[in-house]
């Protein structure tokens, strides 16, 4: 039971072109390749800045790292050149920038096709970067809680659930309609309730299985995962450097499911 086509296409919309990479990157401060390694080095240091551009004739060809500007000589002698994976464009979504910091924590902005900025990991703290990750969470739940109530009609996937965990979802429904709220009963249920209920439904495993996960096992951890995330963004929680790797794992994964759903 896949979305609709328009119903995916607005999703693609709000992702590609909702967030871009320019909203957290910084500008790239940048050397001529004869200046010396001591001043480049000091200024770094007056900064924190762990890398800075080399320029050549004008244009950034490459990077320093401070650790290793402690020497003699021009700031030219420590160039690193571009590696394909280093480079994203202003344009590219958020999840570009992600993946390039996932293979080696750096990322380097190109604007006209030239190196013009910089993303760190410490840039991920930023308010657009939380907003996609909380964004992205909020569609999964939605998703699967459209999946719930087309394949367990008529509230059928009750007597899937323990009975526990089915009581506080009872509770939160009376609370929310003390307060006027009309919500269903589906909708009262943790993130990580809807995953077990959706894992039930032969058609979604198998797209879990298609982006790599493919036991029930790493499916319920990666919800519970997916909810402490969603619990720091939610409570201004930092979520770098601890839940990187997680943040990493699950962007690329939701990305390629809602390429197929």
């Amino acid at each position: 039971m896949p979305w609709t086509n328009a119903s995916r296409q607005r999703l693609k919309k709000l992702f590609l072109e909702g967030f871009t990479v320019m909203d957290v990157a910084e500008p790239l401060a940048s050397f001529d390749a004869e200046k010396p390694a001591e001043e480049v080095r000091a200024f770094m240091d007056d900064r924190c800045y762990d890398l800075v551009g080399i320029r050549r004739d004008g244009v950034v060809c490459g990077y320093a790292r401070r650790d290793e500007l402690g020497g003699k000589g021009p700031c030219g002698n420590y160039l690193h050149p571009f590696g394909p994976d280093d480079l994203v464009a202003d344009t590219d979504p958020l999840q570009k920038a992600i993946e390039s910091l996932s293979i080696n924590n750096q990322c380097f902005v190109t604007v006209l096709d030239r190196v013009g900025a910089i993303i760190s990991l410490s840039d991920l703290e930023k308010p657009p970067m939380r907003m996609y990750l909380f964004g992205m969470i909020t569609i999964l739940e939605m998703l699967m809680t459209r999946m719930i109530a087309e394949c367990f009609p008529n509230g059928s996937w009750r007597g899937h659930l323990s009975g526990g965990r089915l009581e506080k979802a009872e509770e939160l429904q009376r609370e929310r309609m003390r307060r006027s709220q009309r919500v269903d009963l589906l909708d009262c249920l943790q993130i990580s309730d809807k995953g077990q209920l959706a894992l039930n439904i032969p058609w979604y495993r198998e797209q879990l299985g298609g982006v790599g996960i493919a036991s029930r096992k790493a499916a319920l951890k990666g919800l519970k995962e997916i909810e402490s995330l969603r619990n720091n963004l939610a409570h201004t929680q930092e979520i770098i450097p601890d839940g990187w790797q997680r943040i990493a794992i699950f962007t690329k994964r939701l990305d390629l499911l809602l390429e197929e759903l």
